[in-house]
C-alpha cells in the first residue's frame, strides 16, 4: 500500500470512527470505490486490504455506539451466518491448505454485513446514500472513460491494474478502474442500475437518479464485459415486469414453464443457453456453460464436502496457473466446491429468504394506503438488483471490493424489509390508544421519516 493510499485509508477510518452515522456510511462506500484492493499490509499472517480496514473500523463503531445489536437479528442474518459458518467448518475439516484465506473470507463477510446493518438503517438512509453516490460516481466515471480512451488506468497511482493488450475485446479496452477485474467493475455498475431506476420513479429524485443511471451505464460500457452486459439488460427487462407486480406468482411459474420447454427443445443441456447468450452480449459463455456441465458430471467428488481447487484441473484443457485448477466463474459452484451441496443449499436459502422478506415488505407497503409510494419503487428495485446478482453469479464469482458492495446491498434488503414490516405494527399500536393523537403522529411514521441519530 503506497503512501497516498495509506493516507486515504486513514482519512476514511477517522470519518468512520468519529463522524456522523450517515457520513461514516458514505466514507466506507467512497473508500471501497476509490481505493484499490491490489496491495495489502501483512498482519499476523493475514493480508489486510484496504476494505478490511474499513470493515473493521465500521464494525467497531456500530458495536461501541450500539448502532446494531445482535438481538435484532432476522432470518437473513441467520442464513448468512450459517452459510459462512458451515462452509468454513467443512473446509477446515477437509483441507490443510488455504485455511487462513477461508477464515478471512468468512470474517470479512460477517464484519462487513453487520457494519452496514448498523449504518444503513431505513428508507431515508437508503435514498440519502443513493443521492450522494451520484456525486461519487461522476468523477469515477470520467476516470474510467479516460482509461478506456487512453488505455492507461488513472488508478495506477493507487496500485490500480493496467490491463494492456491482453485486455481488449472487439478493439476496445476492458477497463479495471479501482477493481481487480473488468467483470467486477461492470457488476458494480450493473447492480446499481435497478436501484437508480427505482429512484427515478420518485418525482423529487428523478433528475439525480437519471444522472446516476447514466453514469452506471457508462461504467458498465467501459468495463466491456459480456456477463455484466447481460446482467444490466436483465435488470432493465425485470423492471418491465413492474406492471405485473401483483401477479408475480404467475410470472414465476411462467418462467419455470419456459425453462422446462427450453430444456425439451434444446439438444444440449439447458445451461448452454449461457453460451448462446454470449454470442449477443459478448464474453466466454461457452466456458460458463461447460463449467456447469463439468461440475454436474463430477458431482460425486464434491457433493459431500467440496474438493480442493487443484482437483478441478482436469475439467478443462486450460486452467489458472495461480490456483492449478479450473477458472471457477460461478458463485454457486464456488460454494459447492468449498463446502459441498450443503453450502450451496445454504447460499440458495440466503437468497430465498432475501426475496421472501422483500415480498412481505412489498405486501405490507401495498396494504397500507398511508405509506409513501416511493417505498414500493425502492423495494422493487432491490428485488430486481438481487435478480441481477443471481444472473451474474452464473458467470463470475465476487472478490475485491465487489464483495463489500454486495453485502451492503444485502444489508439494505434486511433493514428496509424489516422497517416496512414493522410499520403496520407501530401504526396499529398507536391507533389502539384513544385520545392520544400525539402518539399516533409520533409512533405511526413510516421508518424513512424517523430522524437520523
Amino acid at each position: 500500500m503506497n503512501a497516498l493510499a495509506a493516507l486515504i485509508v486513514t482519512a476514511v477510518i477517522l470519518v468512520v470512527l468519529a463522524g456522523p452515522r450517515r457520513w461514516a456510511l458514505l466514507a466506507i462506500v467512497a473508500g471501497a470505490l476509490y481505493v484499490t484492493q491490489t496491495e495489502a499490509v501483512n498482519m499476523g499472517g493475514f493480508n489486510m486490504w484496504a476494505s478490511r480496514f474499513f470493515e473493521l473500523a465500521g464494525f467497531l463503531r456500530v458495536m461501541f455506539r450500539r448502532e446494531f445489536s445482535f438481538r435484532q437479528m432476522n432470518r437473513i442474518d441467520h442464513a448468512l451466518i450459517w452459510l459462512y459458518l458451515y462452509s468454513t467448518v467443512v473446509f477446515l475439516l477437509r483441507s490443510k491448505d488455504g485455511q487462513a484465506y477461508q477464515i478471512g473470507t468468512a470474517v470479512d463477510a460477517c464484519l462487513c454485513y453487520f457494519t452496514f446493518r448498523g449504518l444503513l438503517r431505513d428508507m431515508e438512509d437508503f435514498r440519502w446514500l443513493l443521492g450522494r453516490l451520484v456525486l461519487l460516481l461522476a468523477p469515477y466515471a470520467l476516470l474510467v472513460l479516460a482509461e478506456s480512451h487512453m488505455g492507461h488506468n488513472p488508478f495506477a497511482i493507487l496500485g490500480g491494474i493496467e490491463g494492456g493488450d491482453e485486455w481488449v475485446r472487439k478493439g476496445r479496452p476492458r477497463c479495471f478502474g479501482s477493481f481487480r477485474q473488468p467483470d467486477t467493475l461492470g457488476m458494480f455498475a450493473a447492480s446499481f442500475v435497478p436501484l437508480f431506476v427505482g429512484m427515478a420513479c420518485i418525482s423529487k429524485e428523478r433528475r439525480r437518479a437519471l444522472f446516476g443511471l447514466g453514469l452506471c451505464l457508462m461504467i458498465a460500457w467501459a468495463a466491456n464485459s459480456g456477463a455484466e452486459t447481460a446482467a444490466t439488460a436483465a435488470g432493465l427487462v425485470c423492471w418491465g415486469f413492474w406492471r405485473y407486480r401483483r401477479k408475480m406468482r404467475q410470472v414465476r411459474w411462467g418462467l419455470v414453464a419456459f425453462f422446462v420447454v427450453l430444456a425439451l427443445v434444446m439438444k444440449a443441456p439447458v445451461w448452454y443457453i449461457l453460451a448462446r447468450a454470449s454470442s449477443v452480449t459478448g464474453g466466454n459463455g461457452w466456458h460458463r456453460s461447460y463449467l456447469i456441465d463439468m461440475a454436474y458430471s463430477h458431482i460425486g467428488q464434491w457433493w459431500l464436502a467440496g474438493v480442493p481447487i487443484t482437483e478441478t484441473g482436469g475439467w478443462f484443457p486450460y486452467g489458472l496457473s495461480a490456483t492449478g485448477g479450473a477458472d471457477i466463474t460461478n458463485q454457486f459452484i464456488s460454494f459447492g466446491l468449498t463446502g459441498g451441496l450443503g453450502a450451496m443449499a445454504l447460499f440458495i436459502l440466503l437468497l430465498t429468504r432475501a426475496f421472501g422478506e422483500l415480498g412481505k415488505a412489498l405486501a405490507a407497503v401495498r396494504a397500507g394506503a398511508s405509506k409513501p409510494a416511493s417505498a414500493e419503487f425502492l423495494l422493487w428495485g432491490l428485488g430486481v438488483m438481487l435478480t441481477v446478482h443471481i444472473i451474474n453469479w452464473c458467470g463470475i464469482t465476487y472478490f475485491d471490493q465487489m464483495e463489500m458492495f454486495w453485502l451492503m446491498q444485502l444489508a439494505a434488503i434486511a433493514n428496509l424489509s424489516a422497517n416496512c414490516l414493522a410499520w403496520p405494527l407501530e401504526a396499529d399500536r398507536a391507533a389502539d390508544l384513544p385520545g392520544q393523537p400525539e402518539i399516533l403522529e409520533s409512533e405511526a411514521r413510516f421508518p424513512s421519516e424517523v430522524p437520523q441519530t
